[in-house]
């Protein structure tokens, strides 16, 4: 019993470190990842979730970090039948109380060119920028794979 005692905390420790979250006024920006990539990717892309806790929409605007030598913001559409990866124009809107998804398939940051191999287990800093709530930097972890609840 004091085994799976021991166990169920350390899992639950484990669990709290690996989630991070942080906030541009309203905005709560829970945590932000990348999957592990080869050095010789030429992209890689960043995941998290924005949740409005406010009275009013926001809008994530832009997106700029040292890893890469640039950063945008994409989605994914349906184009008569295909999935094809788009740049999103004037930004993304985070309604009053609402959430946006930022996940594999959904909205993501593309980093283009990035400087260096994206390693599981390290971070790296991102900084977002928002119409209302003004900017904030965050630090992404790289991850073998997808977290869970993500």
């Amino acid at each position: 019993m004091k085994r799976l005692v021991a166990a169920v905390t350390l899992s639950a420790i484990a669990l709290a470190a690996s989630a991070h979250e942080y906030h541009a006024g309203k905005i709560l920006i829970g945590h932000p990842w990348a999957r592990a990539m080869p050095a010789n990717s030429p992209t890689g892309a960043v995941y998290f979730t924005l949740d409005n806790q406010g009275n009013s929409d926001d809008k994530l605007v832009q997106v700029d970090t040292p890893r890469a030598k640039s950063a945008e913001l994409h989605n994914h559409i349906n184009d008569q039948g295909v999935m094809r990866m788009r740049k999103v124009e004037g930004g993304v809107t985070i309604p009053a109380g609402g959430k946006v998804v930022f996940a594999p398939g959904k909205y993501h940051v593309m980093l283009f060119s990035p400087t260096a191999e994206l390693k599981a287990g390290e971070r790296f800093p991102m900084k977002l920028h928002f119409e209302k709530a003004g900017d904030v930097e965050v630090q992404v972890v790289v991850e073998k794979d997808e977290p869970h609840g993500h």
